[in-house]
């Protein structure tokens, strides 16, 4: 005699109970651990140029230096160093698949304050009026290569 019809039963993937857990304790699974980007090779100095955490990248400081072979720091003083900065800033950016438009924040070193604002002037250009990043300076005494101007970045992947 065989007894009352029984549904089949399912089982769920472990990837999907995992997922159900977590949202039902209220819980986030823990974000990826960090990618080293090295657009360019791998690095000649002891630092990457930008490491992606989740939905962040991080620039490594950046000079006024240009492409050629001895990468010295531009001549031309702070408004040539800032713009070389920022070039070389783009360019790290474009070739990790982002922008400009996706700088949340800098850190902008300088060797003598007193150039703050020519600085500022060429600066700006390199974003959307409005939609400027927090920025923090700061004066430094000696920075790489005797430039007068270093900048570091964050932006968003997405």
């Amino acid at each position: 005699m065989s007894g009352p019809a029984r549904a089949p039963r399912r089982v769920l993937a472990p990837a999907l109970l995992s997922a159900l857990l977590l949202v039902a304790t209220g819980c986030r699974a823990a974000a990826p651990g960090p990618v080293y980007l090295t657009p360019f090779g791998a690095p000649t100095r002891p630092f990457s140029p930008a490491v992606r955490v989740g939905s962040l990248i991080f620039l490594s400081g950046q000079i006024g230096t240009d492409a050629s072979a001895n990468g010295a720091v531009v001549p031309g003083g702070i408004e040539a160093e800032t713009r070389q900065t920022m070039e070389n800033i783009k360019t790290v950016l474009t070739a990790i698949g982002s922008s400009m438009d996706k700088v949340v924040k800098c850190t902008v070193m300088m060797a003598d304050m007193a150039e703050w604002d020519r600085m500022n002037a060429v600066y700006r250009t390199y974003f959307t009026p409005g939609r400027l990043p927090a920025r923090s300076a700061l004066g430094a005494n000696g920075l790489a290569l005797n430039a007068r101007v270093e900048i570091e970045c964050i932006a968003t992947a997405d």
